[in-house]
Formats: structure tokens, C-alpha cells, sequence
């Protein structure tokens, strides 16, 4: 006679809001400078600051902690235009992400830097890239990119990472023994945005197992998210 096989228990879809508060924010060598000047407002070299990194690396967390410090509205570059700017006065604070994501709004990215230089407010934007490399016909905004005060965010560092995991799992209440966290750090792409997937998937199927989050489970979640990596060497191991 067949052993009767446990039901697997089917996971509720959660939401899970990411949390973009300075508490959450976790400090490391690859978002220390980009901290200290989101920080240093007021105080800024410039009236206009830019947040440059890849994606996952912190730029959103980054662009809300000083929305929040500084009482600025978050827009979107994708959507800019004459029709969606706010009103900029003096001492107005405003944070335009992702600047460089499709064509660039030249017009009215111009207008906002003009108007920020012009009435003493401040300007903090996020790109991938930074501005030399940006498709720009009007020399103007040219100019007044090279004004603004850049720091680049690079890619988290293994240190970093695991710090970041460890409070990913904790806050969804996931005890994970610290040989899975080892297993994962050295196989797991250098991203944060990375890192919150790989936690969310790993949730999911340990919830729906009835289990903690094992050495095979982190294996095989790996392989579904990442599988052009080695689970032999991993991503950190080919950079050692």
C-alpha cells in the first residue's frame, strides 16, 4: 500500500510593500558617499544633485529617504513634462527618478534645473548612467548637468549583501541557518533588487513546503531565478 503523500500547502499571495524608510536603509562601502550627501541636505555643494547607479543598487531607497528629509514630491522622468511640474519656489525640494530611462524630456528636465538654480530650491535625480553618456540635443541642459553634484552608487559587495539578507529574511519572519546565507552570497547575482526577489521566492516555497528554507530549496530557487549561474562557483566566486 502507497503512503499517502502530505498536501503541499499553497501559498497566499502577500503583499509585501518594500520599505523605503532611512531605518530600512542598510549602509555599506558602495552607498556610503551617496548616503552622506543625501544626509549632508541642506547642505549641499549645488542646488541640483544626481544619484547614479545600476539597478538594484539603492537609487530608489535612496531618492525617498531625502524626499522624506526634505518634503519633496518623487516624479517620474518618463513622465515629465510642462503639464506635470509642480510649482518650484524657493526652498522647494523636488526628486526626479530615473533620468536617463527612455527619451530624455530635455525641455522640461531644463525648465526644473533652471527653475531650482534660479529661485534656491533643490533638485535630487536618479540614472543608470551618467550624464556624458546621455542622448542630449539641448546644450543647455548640458550645462546644467555639469553642475550637478554627482555620486555614484556602485554594486554591493558580498558584506553588504549579507546583512541585507539576513534582514530581508527577518523581516518576513524566515529563520535561515547561516551555511544557506553563505550558499546563497557566493551564487547570487550583486543586486538588492536581486536579493528581495530571491528572499520573496524563497518565502513562497517554504511556505508552500511546510518548511525552513534549506541548502537544495536556496539551490533550486537559484537555478529558477539565475540559471546562467554556476551553482558551483557562483557570481562572487568568478570575481575571486
Amino acid at each position: 500500500m502507497n503512503a499517502e503523500r502530505a498536501p503541499q500547502q499553497l501559498p497566499l499571495a502577500l503583499a509585501y510593500a518594500p520599505q523605503f524608510g532611512r531605518d530600512a536603509f542598510v549602509p555599506g562601502a558602495s552607498n556610503k558617499a551617496a548616503l552622506r550627501l543625501v544626509e549632508a541636505w541642506p547642505d549641499w555643494p549645488s542646488p541640483a544633485a544626481l544619484v547614479i547607479g545600476p539597478d538594484g543598487s539603492g537609487k530608489s531607497h535612496l531618492a525617498h529617504i531625502w524626499a522624506e528629509r526634505a518634503g519633496a514630491p518623487i516624479l517620474e522622468a518618463a513622465g515629465l513634462s510642462a503639464a506635470t511640474l509642480p510649482a518650484i519656489h524657493a526652498g522647494a525640494a523636488l526628486a526626479i527618478e530615473d533620468a536617463d530611462a527612455g527619451p530624455i524630456p530635455e525641455a522640461a528636465l531644463f525648465h526644473v534645473m533652471n527653475r531650482v538654480k534660479e529661485v534656491g530650491a533643490s533638485l535630487l535625480m536618479t540614472a543608470r548612467t551618467p550624464p556624458q553618456a546621455w542622448r542630449i540635443d539641448l546644450a543647455d541642459l548640458r550645462s546644467r548637468l555639469r553642475l550637478a553634484t554627482p555620486v555614484t552608487l556602485g554594486p554591493p559587495d558580498e558584506a553588504l549583501l549579507r546583512v541585507v539578507l539576513v534582514k530581508l529574511f527577518a523581516d518576513r519572519q524566515l529563520i535561515v541557518e547561516k551555511a544557506v546565507i553563505d550558499y546563497l552570497i557566493v551564487r547570487m547575482e550583486r543586486s538588492l533588487s536581486f536579493a528581495a526577489s530571491l528572499v520573496r521566492a524563497l518565502d513562497i516555497a517554504a511556505l508552500a513546503a511546510g518548511r525552513r528554507v534549506s541548502r537544495p530549496m536556496a539551490a533550486g530557487i537559484l537555478a529558477e531565478l539565475a540559471p546562467e549561474i554556476s551553482p558551483e562557483r557562483g557570481a562572487f566566486a568568478d570575481r575571486q
